[in-house]
């Protein structure tokens, strides 16, 4: 095992509770930034969904870290996803330039951990080889 990169992703679930009610631009940050899976997840957490979204928003921040690459060709926000099974801990999955990004360095493993509190979310990922 070799450590190819890390990552760290900070969110205050303010913020992010702001643009997810926004009334103009809400619809558009949730579907630009959030896959249809997270949206389910975090929705059906009732009072803790900001929490949740903030915790993701900060692991696809943390992910593109750890690939060396920020938002933008390299990796797309709904190019990362955090998946977590019932009983299960959370796992990131990446799809289109994210996971080109990741073949690329030869990422065989991508590792999360995820945290928040009422007013921040905290994410770091190793991406290993």
């Amino acid at each position: 095992m070799a450590i190819l990169g890390t990552g760290v992703g900070l969110a205050e679930v303010a913020r992010v509770r702001a643009a997810l009610e926004n009334p103009r631009t809400g619809a558009r940050f949730r579907a630009r930034v959030f896959t249809a899976g997270e949206q389910t997840y975090c929705d059906e957490r009732g009072r803790g969904r900001f929490e949740s979204y903030a915790a993701r928003f900060a692991a696809k921040e943390a992910t593109m870290k750890a690939l060396g690459v920020g938002w933008g060709r390299h990796a797309g926000w709904l190019d990362i996803e955090v998946v977590r099974a019932p009983g299960r801990r959370p796992e990131l999955v990446l799809a289109g330039s994210a996971a080109a990004r990741a073949a690329t360095l030869g990422v065989t493993r991508l590792h999360v951990a995820l945290t928040h509190t009422a007013d921040t979310a905290l994410a770091h990922v190793i991406a290993e080889a």
